[in-house]
């Protein structure tokens, strides 16, 4: 069974193995299939002479199984910076990690220039309380280099026994030098959906991932507020979606059709046209039209530009803040049978409604705020993009943007965004900016 992950996931087919054969020009196509089915074997012939000579030369006996899991690994990861094989523990961690709860530090992460590379901290999990920040580097593990391993060999080694602690040695853009971070494990409660009511008269709602718990926490979110404050005095919702680094792609479909009545979320579209799917709105708009404003920020990734993407192109959210991450690619979760873990592996890029490919773009505010950065960390926060990580799948017709801002300040008093948020639903634009747009903000259908 395959299943459909957002950092999103899309679907395979094999379409295109019946349009070969359903061809007018078979014998071209087949002549062609049979050149490349012998490069192939020809690679194969390489791969296995590399093999027997390991095997018999190298200068301590080998095990098999961790030289071919190293193979398999080398030959996914080369594709781009997403797709990635798990063997069979973690493929087991990733499936506790998606349904919420899980041992660790609380921080998602992937792999860059040989180093792990923070996305986003958890909020109220240990690495957010110990001011781990997004674009942070992790050059050491308790003193272990972390070149050469593998992202789940970093993370298998960052998680451990409940109140044991790590060191993690960062890189931050600015700093003077390393810095050395000790951490507290502990049972990572992922509460994906906090809220209150802000002002007697909004609805402040923030998702934080998207896995298995989030709808039915945002529907409880909704259903609070509606309680807490009558209809006529609603003026409102914020949805705060900065710094989610995305999840399952039904919970996006899910959280996205809590605002729409109808219409499209999200298309995938993989290397054939008959590989595409399109997801629609159901169950109808839980807010009932109240206005909405989406907060992002060059952390918000994948499944969250999805769900800012689909309220934006419906002209049914204003969108604040910085441009989002960009990571508009499709990553399709194949197990490979029992006790061989399963693939990550990009399949197809995503598109908002009107067709927007958010890869290497990403969502481009409709007012852009800049936060104030404490003097101690201006010139070490890094910017966040998809078009910066090395080996990255190109944007589809060429146009990439470059990285925004991710820092959001602790205190909500000063939090630039959050406030411009507020008063564009009181009416007040004195703190709004209009962003300027992207080059090209469409690619064609």
């Amino acid at each position: 069974m395959r299943k459909n992950l957002l950092f999103p996931l899309g679907a395979l087919t094999g379409a295109c193995l019946t349009l070969l054969v359903a061809s007018p020009h078979g014998g071209v196509w087949a002549a062609r299939a049979a050149a490349s089915a012998d490069d192939a074997y020809s690679q194969l012939n390489l791969f296995g002479a590399v093999f027997e000579r390991v095997k018999a030369s190298y200068v301590e006996k080998p095990d098999n199984a961790k030289l071919i899991e190293g193979a398999i690994t080398g030959m996914v990861t080369s594709l781009d910076p997403h797709s990635r094989y798990m063997n069979a523990k973690a493929w087991t961690e990733m499936q506790e990690t998606t349904s919420g709860e899980f041992g660790g530090l609380g921080i998602e992460v992937t792999m860059e220039d040989g180093l792990v590379k923070v996305v986003s901290p958890i909020d109220d999990t240990p690495a957010s309380k110990a001011g781990i920040m997004s674009g942070d580097l992790i050059s050491k593990i308790d003193g272990e280099a972390v070149q050469g391993m593998t992202l789940e060999q970093a993370v298998n080694k960052m998680k451990g026994p409940v109140d044991t602690k790590t060191k993690l040695t960062i890189v931050r853009k600015g700093a003077d030098a390393p810095l050395d971070v000790a951490i507290t494990r502990e049972i990572i409660h992922v509460r994906p959906v906090r809220f209150h009511v802000e002002n007697g008269d909004i609805g402040y709602i923030r998702i934080t991932s998207f896995n298995e718990q989030t709808t039915d926490g945002l529907k409880k979110a909704i259903a609070s507020i509606s309680k807490q404050v009558q209809p006529e005095k609603l003026t409102g919702y914020v949805l705060d979606l900065r710094n989610n680094p995305g999840g399952l792609l039904d919970q996006a479909v899910s959280v996205s059709s809590a605002f729409l009545q109808r219409g499209e979320v999200v298309s995938t579209r993989g290397r054939s046209p008959e590989e595409t799917q399109r997801f629609t709105a159901h169950g109808g708009d839980l807010t009932k039209g109240k206005p909405l404003v989406v907060l992002v920020n060059g952390g918000s990734a994948s499944a969250s530009e999805i769900v800012a993407g689909a309220l934006h192109d419906h002209k049914r959210a204003t969108i604040v803040g910085t441009r989002s991450f960009g990571k508009g690619s499709v990553q399709t979760i194949i197990p490979l049978g029992s006790g061989n873990g399963a693939l990550a592996l990009t399949t197809a890029r995503y598109y908002t409604p009107s067709g927007r490919s958010i890869q290497a773009q990403g969502i481009a505010p409709d007012i852009e705020i800049l936060q104030d950065v404490p003097p101690e960390l201006k010139g070490r926060m890094d910017t966040m993009a998809e078009s910066q990580m090395r080996g990255h799948l190109q944007a589809a017709d060429g146009t990439e943007q470059t990285g925004s801002q991710s820092y959001v300040p602790p205190e909500e008093k000063d939090d630039k965004a959050l406030h411009a948020a507020y008063d564009f639903l009181h009416g007040v634009t004195a703190n709004a900016v209009a962003a300027k747009p992207a080059t090209k903000a469409a690619v064609p259908n």
